[in-house]
């Protein structure tokens, strides 16, 4: 299989891809193909897929007429969009509310990414979560915290944009470090909404997301790697989300001294 592309099950296939800060820095992008239990393909996110690695999926998903639906669930991850849809043209095209008024002409289905109706439509395979107490989509355009998490429940993994950073440290700090770091998102400060009880918010959203993710044994991270089996290094990812919800906490108090608890 393509280096680009890692099995993390005989389900799920995350798609590596490169991103670049002014054309010199690649932190690097990501997109998901998923089976679902009826047999048909979902991508989580969008990405241009290299000829080498498109030929791959095609294999996978009978020439792309067996995937379903592309959900984009990153309001800022809007540049790869038109290249997918036009890889996988049948495929119902779900977006959030940035993504709809940055590209108007594309054949948006209902509802939106991060609407209550979108996990509905797909409970047999997914759980869906959006962060509270922090802006969705920014007025700021540097701050990219917020997202739609999925969690696919039959390979245990979450997909995550830029909400959770995951960082795989480098020799020797892996002595120290060997599963490496989870972290919030360093535009946390920005992001959270400029009123009283929204730090409190993001911080009961946290704890209960790392309570969804008590079955969730790998981690995709956009813009950093893949955490692959956090039990056989000898910790947990609800264990990791709580760490980075504990390091994140001067700043939760931070909040709560100028907007109020």
């Amino acid at each position: 299989m393509h280096k680009d592309i890692i099995p993390i099950s005989d389900s799920f296939w995350n798609v590596r891809g490169s991103y670049k800060i002014r054309g010199l820095i690649d932190v690097g992008t990501q997109a998901s193909l998923v089976r679902r239990k009826n047999g048909k393909f979902v991508f989580l996110d969008s990405y241009t897929l290299s000829d080498s690695v498109q030929r791959e999926i095609y294999a996978l998903t009978n020439g792309g007429q067996d995937v379903e639906a592309i959900l984009n669930v990153h309001p800022f991850h809007t540049i790869h969009v038109e290249s997918m849809h036009r890889a996988f043209p049948s495929a119902r095209l779900y977006g959030t509310v940035r993504h709809r008024s940055r590209l108007p002409n594309l054949p948006w289905q209902q509802p939106l990414c991060e609407e209550p109706a979108l996990p509905q439509l797909f409970a047999e395979d997914f759980d869906f979560s959006v962060p509270r107490g922090v802006d969705f989509v920014s007025a700021d355009e540097s701050v990219h915290l917020s997202s739609v998490l999925v969690v696919h429940r039959a390979s245990r993994t979450l997909h995550v944009d830029d909400t959770l950073m995951y960082v795989a440290l480098p020799w020797p700090l892996r002595l120290l470090h060997p599963v490496g770091l989870v972290r919030i998102h360093i535009t946390l400060p920005k992001a959270l909404e400029q009123r009283a009880g929204a730090a409190q918010d993001f911080r009961r959203w946290m704890e209960q997301f790392a309570d969804q993710c008590r079955e969730v044994d790998t981690i995709c991270a956009a813009h950093s790697a893949v955490l692959r089996s956090a039990k056989a290094l000898g910790t947990s990812v609800p264990d990791l989300l709580r760490t980075a919800l504990a390091k994140a906490e001067p700043l939760l108090r931070a909040h709560e001294r100028k907007y109020g608890g």
